[in-house]
Order: structure tokens, then sequence, then C-alpha cells
């Protein structure tokens, strides 16, 4: 009975945490370039109370064992990097990668990757996101531009009212061999780490990387209606949980009660 409640104690707790991953996802299912977040678990380590092929007094092998699980704990939270659905916007400075890809930012001395291509304009004219964070390979708007073109190779040129090419310059994407290994920092911006490993730099729509569209934003991957199924999933679980520290507790009040 003792271990019956600490087994279900971590399943609540593991579900709380479910829960809490799911409420992120579902919190950001409006934001750019954002990516859904998976809990996953493994199981606690087992009491044996009988080993498969021990031997009985009689020598006869067992066939199977003994073995009482001690519960459940989270051991990763993945980000899923699949595609999110794209948004037509007609703004020239937003930027979606269609296929793989990070764009990467510059942003107080650090690097920063990230899929939320929704650009600005900074008063230096150079391409930054909503939070400042300047795009690498840096490209300056000149004065007098009149509208901004992106190739779907990621070539970006600057022209004036008159066609006249004023600057041009090649944009770059950067890929990871495991992309789910990348430290979130929040503000829709990823950090290199080693678990994700060497950075991969290249041109939009070669060796594998995504092209650029113009004027499209692409939105979060989060699946409302997966998230609100899960959601009922893990509250059924915490239910049930809670339901076996009860009956546990009941069990343990019945076996004090037995000498009066």
């Amino acid at each position: 009975m003792i271990r019956s409640l600490w087994s279900a104690a971590t399943g609540m707790q593991g579900q709380q945490l479910q829960l809490d991953t799911i409420a992120n996802n579902l919190s950001n299912v409006t934001t750019p370039g954002f990516k859904k977040s998976r809990t996953e678990f493994e199981d606690l380590f087992y009491q044996n109370l009988k080993l498969a092929g021990a031997l009985t007094a009689d020598g006869v092998q067992v066939p199977v064992g003994m073995q009482v699980g001690l519960g459940v704990r989270p051991v990763a939270i993945t980000k899923l990097f699949t595609q999110g659905e794209y948004q037509l916007t007609n703004q020239e400075l937003d930027f979606a990668i269609e296929g793989r890809g990070f764009f990467k930012v510059l942003m107080g001395g650090e690097e920063y990757y990230t899929r939320a291509g929704n650009f600005k304009l900074d008063r230096d004219g150079y391409i930054v996101t909503p939070d400042g964070a300047r795009l690498q390979p840096e490209f300056a708007v000149p004065t007098g531009t009149a509208r901004i073109e992106v190739t779907p190779d990621g070539v970006i040129t600057a022209l004036s009212g008159t066609g006249e090419v004023l600057a041009q310059a090649q944009l770059l994407l950067y890929d990871f061999p495991n992309p789910a290994g990348l430290y979130a920092v929040g503000r829709n911006l990823f950090k290199a780490t080693p678990a994700a490993g060497d950075v991969i730099e290249g041109n939009p729509g070669q060796n594998g990387f995504g092209t650029i569209a113009q004027g499209y934003l692409e939105m979060s991957n989060v699946d409302v209606v997966e998230e609100m199924v899960k959601m009922i999933i893990t509250q059924r679980a915490y239910e049930s949980n809670s339901k076996a520290v009860i009956t546990a507790d009941q069990l343990l009040e019945i076996a004090n009660g037995l000498k009066r």
C-alpha cells in the first residue's frame, strides 16, 4: 500500500507536467514560428519479488518473475519541428521558410536562431526581429527604397521607385543535425547547444534547405483539437492516479483499525 501511494504520486506529478506542456502549446497557438512540445515519460525502478528463471524448492524453473513497478517520471520535453501552416500577410518583410532551416539573428553579441519571419526595419534600416535582434547576414535597406523583393532562393533586393537596384544580398539559412536539442530562450529564439550538433549553413533551396516565401508567415504547428484531446486524457489520468492514492489510504485505514 505504501508502494501504491508513492507510485500514484509520481503519476500525478507527471500528469501535472504534461498539463503544463499542453497549456504552453495552446497559449502559443497564434505565435509565428512556434513549435509545439511533447512530454515523454519512462517507468521507474522495479522491485524484484521473484526473478524470472529462478528455481523453486523442487528444482523447477519459474517461467516468469514478480516485479512491482514504482511509478513514472518525465524524461524529456521534446520540441517537434514539423511545418506550421502558412498565413498570407502581403507584408514585404514577412518571410516564411518552406522546409528545413532557421534564420540567424544577433542580439546582445550572441547568435540565436528562429523560424519566425515577422521582421521589421530599425532606425538604421537594418532588418530586425520585433525585439530588435538583427538578421544575419546583415542587410541595410538604403534610403529611397520603394520596395523590397526576396526570391525563393534567398536573394534580397532593395529597389527604387523606378526599379533601380539600390542594394542586394544573399540571405542564408541554418540547420542542425538535431534541432530538438536546441535551447529555447523565449521570444521565438533558439540557442545552439552541443546536443543540437554543429550548425550547417547554406543557401535557401540548396542542399536540403527550404525556400523562402515573401509575404507569408509560418504560424504555430499546434493542433488545437489534438491538444484538447491530450488535455482530456491528462485530466482523466490525473484523476485515476488520485483515486489510487485515495484507495491506498483507505486500505491503510482498514489495516490500522484491525486492532482496537
